[in-house]
């Protein structure tokens, strides 16, 4: 079975980021280039069909006789991540000192990510439980865009985490709806839950990259000046 790294589309995406970002360390940029490829990788892992006859299929596969990915949904894929010149953009500014590299504070990281998780499960408070999911969502992405850890890039795709159960809830319990003549408070409970798996891949994806530039930062404080 290929990799989706392997499509064209995808190896033109990635070198074009490594030209773009060729005066980061290269340490740095090798880093940037792995977060990339697992951004790519997770993005395309449910685009892969092993039919070449479904709608969706390029004529070319990555692979004879292998899964075949569509170029659409590889273009798709990349749009949603941003393009190489947001990517090196970000990257180059936060490593010249225009966004703060400092480290923030794991108590304010965790109260961000938290205020992230927690308007879908605020919602099942009886009464007032919409309304504060909302004031939730509104402190986490107030904290999101104020915070020195994540870039744009970062930022934006957080943003679209933390908004996305205004979606997924109305979609699944309609779905839901429909399968069982008419929603019940069960499957309303259900569609929250489900509704739950973005922003907590959205908070895991921003935990994990706070606590890399929480290691780095002892590196970076021991490095010889000049």
């Amino acid at each position: 079975m290929s990799s989706p790294l392997s499509h064209p589309l995808v190896r033109t995406f990635l070198a074009s980021v490594e030209r773009r970002t060729a005066a980061l360390p290269a340490a740095w940029r090798e880093e940037l280039l792995e977060d990339l490829r697992e951004e790519i990788a997770a993005a395309l892992a449910d685009d892969v069909t092993e039919d070449p006859a479904a709608d969706d299929v390029t004529e070319d596969p990555v692979v004879d006789g292998g899964p075949v990915i569509s170029e659409e949904r590889v273009r798709r894929a990349l749009d949603w991540i941003g393009t190489p010149e947001e990517i090196a953009a970000d990257a180059l500014a936060e490593e010249s000192g225009s966004i703060p590299p400092e480290p923030e504070n794991p108590g304010g990281t965790w109260l961000t990510l938290g205020l992230a998780v927690l308007p879908v499960p605020l919602c099942l408070v009886p009464g007032v439980g919409i309304p504060l999911g909302l004031v939730a969502a509104f402190g986490a992405l107030v904290r999101l865009w104020r915070s020195a850890p994540w870039v744009r890039r970062e930022k934006r795709q957080a943003t679209l985490f933390v908004l996305s159960p205004l979606v997924t809830v109305p979609v699944l319990a309609a779905a839901l709806s429909l399968a069982f003549d008419g929603i019940s408070a069960p499957a309303f409970v259900a569609s929250l839950l489900i509704a739950l798996a973005l922003p907590v891949v959205g908070a895991i994806r921003l935990a994990r990259s706070a606590a890399r530039l929480r290691e780095q930062a002892p590196q970076e404080a021991g490095r010889p000046l000049g």
